[in-house]
C-alpha cells in the first residue's frame, strides 16, 4: 500500500487577502503585524524587484501555501 503525505494547512477559507478579499494563501508575518495574500496579489510582488524587496525587509515569517491551488486542481474543485 502506498502511503501519501497529507499537508496540514495554517490558512483557511476564513483568510482573507487584505488587497481584494479573496482567500489567502499567503500570510507574512512582520514587527508591526500580518499581512496576508491571494495568489495573484503575492505573485504580483514577487514578480516586482521593488515590491520582492520590501516583501524581505518587512517579513520575518513567510507561509506560503499557494500549492492547495494545485492540489485542489488535481482534484477537481477548481
Amino acid at each position: 500500500m502506498i502511503e501519501t503525505e497529507v499537508k496540514e494547512f495554517i490558512l483557511s477559507a476564513t483568510d482573507r487577502c487584505d488587497a481584494c478579499g479573496s482567500e489567502a494563501y499567503v500570510k507574512a508575518t512582520g514587527v508591526t503585524g500580518d499581512l496576508f495574500f491571494c495568489a495573484h496579489h503575492f505573485g504580483k510582488i514577487e514578480n516586482d524587484p521593488l515590491g520582492s524587496a520590501r516583501m524581505l525587509e518587512f517579513a520575518f515569517e513567510l507561509v506560503d501555501e499557494r500549492e492547495k491551488l494545485i492540489q485542489n486542481r488535481l482534484k477537481g474543485n477548481d
